[in-house]
């Protein structure tokens, strides 16, 4: 069995304490490789060997940091199917859907860091008749990256990418769940002649590894992707030191679905963003809210569509949906369908786990499932169950829509589904969320802001937001009277 190991100052390293923690194939439920579960000590050498590396990274030019940015994309690209079947043993999630998305968009990172950061403004000046004034971006020094189980090398590159350009040695941590595209990220990196350091990749549980990055007096900056819960102990936890932080968290997300929409491009829509990824994706639509006039025949329909999708094998080009990725999400998800009843919900379609034959007859896997009947106040509704679980709510009018987007901890997310204009405006700009798509979902430019509100994050990243998070700006005044 394959033991992963850490990479530290451009080589493979094992942990000190060599203690592994077992990687499960959700699709099978079986061990199939063991992962480092670092302590402080393995913390310890990484920072090192980043801290030692940053005078000379951090010295490079612009353009020569993005050559290597460049050249990380070109050999992941070549590696691109490879990756996909690692991501998909890993996660759970089908081949298709990881060669299709998760994989192209690693790639995409890189190359658009690489091509955006030469255009951003690291040097500005504002001069007048009594001074001259330059702005300098320079960046932070080692920094940390934490990314989730869900999107993992889509999320682990997100945040690495723009860190590197701007000059930043990093300690990056993936999920210790899904470890292995990080742990062979590290081998592209050894390729692609990146400079020992500037990369650190540390596997490891939250409570071990993840607990020593956000308490090292050394690191400047935290970005972190995963639950809420999380999030607030690392704000906890980092509050008297005063690090920079990006907190990118949960979504309990609405799809506001109007009379007069595009029917048809709506139903398709919905259906891939309450369940892509076996709705594992922090900006899936959870709370689907119709309009009255037509929640009968959307509920109809709706589970037509859905009725189709094939939940199977994640190796099989004809499944739609894999497994779930842990058994103990398994288990999580599984205990909200069966609140949902509880609290009086309908089960519509779905609720049941599948069980499948041959390879994965032990896997985790769960029906898409659609349940009405609840209030907006139901901890079904309230709280993130973050699986193949969507809600049916209707509405009668426009204001009763935005009251009950709102009416949530979470603001990550919204769509709206609407061909008047002028209350897609309207909705849009009440909607209680960092990112709104009008009549589309997950369509990114990634030089807008990406984040939420309330209890789904704390700043934003993508494109100007992520080089100004890591780095410091930093006003030199020359007299001039």
């Amino acid at each position: 069995m394959e033991k992963l190991a850490n990479f530290i100052n451009g080589k493979f390293i094992h942990p000190k304490s060599e203690e592994y923690i077992d990687v499960f194939e959700p699709a099978t439920g079986q061990v199939y490789s063991k992962v480092p579960n670092s302590s402080s000590a393995d913390i310890n050498v990484a920072f090192q060997a980043a801290n030692a590396a940053f005078p000379g990274w951090s010295q490079l030019t612009v353009t020569d940091r993005s050559k290597y940015l460049h050249k990380i994309a070109e050999l992941l690209e070549y590696k691109l199917d490879d990756f996909a079947k690692y991501e998909s043993r890993d996660t759970g999630k089908p081949v298709t859907l990881a060669q299709s998305v998760d994989i192209p968009r690693a790639i995409t990172n890189f190359r658009f860091f690489a091509e955006y950061g030469p255009t951003f403004k690291f040097n500005s000046e504002f001069n007048s008749d009594q001074s001259e004034n330059r702005v300098v971006h320079t960046p932070l020094g080692v920094v940390c990256c934490i990314s989730p189980w869900n999107l993992p090398l889509y999320l682990f590159t997100w945040k690495i990418a723009p860190a590197l350009l701007a000059g930043n040695t990093v300690l990056a941590k993936p999920s210790e769940i899904t470890p292995y595209t990080a742990y062979k990220l590290g081998e592209i990196c050894a390729d692609a002649n990146l400079p020992a350091g500037v990369l650190n990749i540390v596997h490891g549980q939250g409570i071990t590894a993840g607990d020593a990055l956000i308490n090292h007096k050394g690191l400047q900056a935290i970005s972190f992707t995963g639950g809420t819960a999380t999030g607030k102990i690392i704000a906890q936890k980092t509050a008297a030191s005063f690090k920079k932080l990006s907190l990118e968290m949960g979504g309990k997300n609405p799809a506001i679905i109007f009379t007069d929409c595009d029917y048809k491009k709506m139903l398709e829509t919905v259906v891939q963003s309450s369940f892509s990824n076996q709705g594992q994706i922090c900006l899936s639509s959870s709370r689907i809210l119709i309009q009255t006039k037509i929640f009968k025949q959307f509920k109809q329909d709706f589970i037509g569509k859905v009725a189709e999708l094939i939940v199977g094998d994640p190796q099989d080009n004809g499944s739609n949906l894999g497994a779930v990725s842990s058994k103990k999400h398994f288990e999580k998800i599984m205990n909200y369908i069966e609140l949902a009843e509880k609290e009086g919900g309908k089960i519509l379609w779905g609720g049941k786990a599948v069980k499948l034959n041959g390879r994965c007859k032990k896997g985790w896997f769960i029906e898409p499932t659609i349940i009405e009947g609840l209030t907006n106040a139901a901890k079904t509704n309230q709280e993130e169950i973050f699986g193949p679980v969507v809600t049916l709510i209707p509405f009668d009018n426009e204001e009763e829509a935005v009251q009950i987007a709102n009416e949530s901890d979470y603001g990550l997310s919204a769509t709206i589904w609407t061909e008047n204009e002028e209350k897609a405006t309207r909705v849009s700009n009440q909607v209680e969320a960092g990112v709104i798509w009008v009549n589309c979902w997950l369509v990114r430019d990634l030089r807008t802001p990406f984040g939420g509100m309330k209890q789904s994050g704390m700043g934003r990243e993508g494109g100007i937001e992520a080089l100004r998070f890591f780095t410091e700006q930093k006003n030199v005044c020359t007299s001039t009277s």
